[in-house]
């Protein structure tokens, strides 16, 4: 491949979760489409093949001019899933995150790195080397995660909490006469009715404790400039009310494995 010709390189990014799988088609820096599939482990490979070819039939895609498949898991029961479907319809290998060829470039300062999940490697990637060092990511997925990247550019370790979505089934699982809510931002403090109170208790109890956070970790020693970065699906619901948080990255976990895609595969 030639390194100068970036703009004609093109791959196929896969961010696998715990609740969603979602791929990412790159020409060069361009996101040319991305969908998300459920991370349905008794999924097959025959399955997850033919909704494969199907997404890259709606967006007018050839899944076998692909330059590249890297992946991001922290669902290993599908990574064999994921490989026979990528093979079928790409008819290449996929390439995972963690296995010994892929270099990351960042050094990993956890007692046991091999701990740290694909997904926080690379959003921590992604953020030094788009917003600099130190950085702070916020995901706001399946589980909140913040990951911190020290001024020399190591991740050197984070915080893992029950994310929003997760405190709330749980709410409404265990207390009988509790309705399923959706979080959503409120104007109000004081709900007047059973859905509005559960709304306004579950928005701002996660919004200020992750400001809460995010306060002490700018009070650490090396991190009072740090660059506060968030990601995930329910970023965008808390960011208004999160001042410290100089950027919303929707794609930001999509964006870590490009760059390490491109590293590889050029």
């Amino acid at each position: 491949m030639n390194p100068n010709n970036t703009k004609q390189q093109r791959f196929l990014c896969i961010d696998v979760g715990n609740t969603q799988m979602v791929f990412g088609l790159y020409h060069g820096e361009d996101l040319k489409a991305h969908w998300r599939l459920s991370s349905n482990q008794q999924l097959t490979s025959d399955e997850l093949s033919w909704q494969l070819f199907g997404m890259f039939s709606q967006f007018g895609h050839d899944p076998k001019a692909l330059n590249g498949i890297m992946v991001a898991s922290v669902v290993p029961h599908l990574d064999e899933v994921l490989r026979e479907a990528c093979l079928q319809t790409c008819a290449q290998k996929a390439v995972f995150v963690g296995e010994p060829d892929v270099k990351t470039g960042m050094a990993i300062d956890y007692k046991n790195p091999k701990e740290v999940g694909a997904d926080r490697i690379v959003n921590a990637l992604a953020a030094r080397e788009i917003y600099g060092s130190p950085a702070i990511v916020l995901d706001c997925g399946t589980a909140t995660t913040f990951d911190v990247i020290s001024a020399a550019g190591h991740y050197v370790g984070g915080l893992i909490i029950p994310g929003i979505e997760v405190s709330l089934e749980a709410l409404s699982q265990r207390a009988a006469k509790l309705p399923e809510v959706a979080i959503t931002p409120v104007d109000t403090l004081i709900g007047r009715d059973t859905i509005s109170s559960m709304q306004a208790g579950v928005y701002w109890s996660a919004v200020d404790g992750l400001n809460g956070i995010i306060n002490r970790l700018l009070a650490e020693k090396g991190y009072e400039h740090a660059t506060i970065i968030a990601t995930g699906g329910l970023a965008a619901r808390l960011q208004y009310d999160m001042p410290e948080v100089k950027a919303l990255e929707p794609h930001l976990t999509l964006k870590g494995i490009l760059m390490l895609a491109r590293k590889h595969f050029i």
